[in-house]
């Protein structure tokens, strides 16, 4: 498969939100679905949350929709420095990154970064990683790489 990432399959899109429960009741409401549990991210022993090469303590509420091929991530980020409070408070509410599902992380990493697409923030979660992509200059979103464990 040719391109930077191995796949061009848009796995998730995330939205930033100052209110969840708000945010997420009228997604259920307009789609007549359930509403999601909201979950938030892991502490910083687990996340290991790195945000512009800096240790962070920052956490989000978050809530997922499955929404058949694609899942939809809300995302209501605490105070502490992270690419979602800043995004947020620069841009407002709305759309963050748009997520792709990679095969070997630090690699994908790497190659982006040598093509001028910095990382922004990466963690650890439960099952896997993830890592935030500066590529809005060139494509006006920022790239989420996520990486489940096999």
């Amino acid at each position: 498969m040719s391109g930077l990432l191995g796949n061009h399959f848009i796995t998730q899109i995330g939205i930033l939100v100052n209110d969840i429960e708000k945010v997420s009741a009228a997604y259920a409401d307009f789609f007549g679905i359930e509403k999601p549990e909201i979950g938030i991210t892991d502490t910083a022993d687990i996340a290991q949350t790195n945000y512009n090469g800096e240790a962070t303590e920052a956490r989000a509420k978050l809530a997922f929709f499955d929404m058949g091929s694609l899942q939809l991530e809300l995302i209501e980020p605490d105070h502490q420095p992270s690419t979602w409070r800043d995004y947020l408070n620069e841009h407002g509410e709305g759309l963050h990154h748009i997520a792709f599902a990679v095969e070997g992380m630090k690699d994908k990493i790497m190659l982006l970064e040598g093509k001028g697409f910095p990382l922004q923030q990466k963690g650890e979660y439960t099952g896997g990683r993830y890592a935030y992509m500066d590529t809005f200059k060139e494509l006006k979103v920022i790239l989420e790489l996520l990486e489940n464990d096999k």
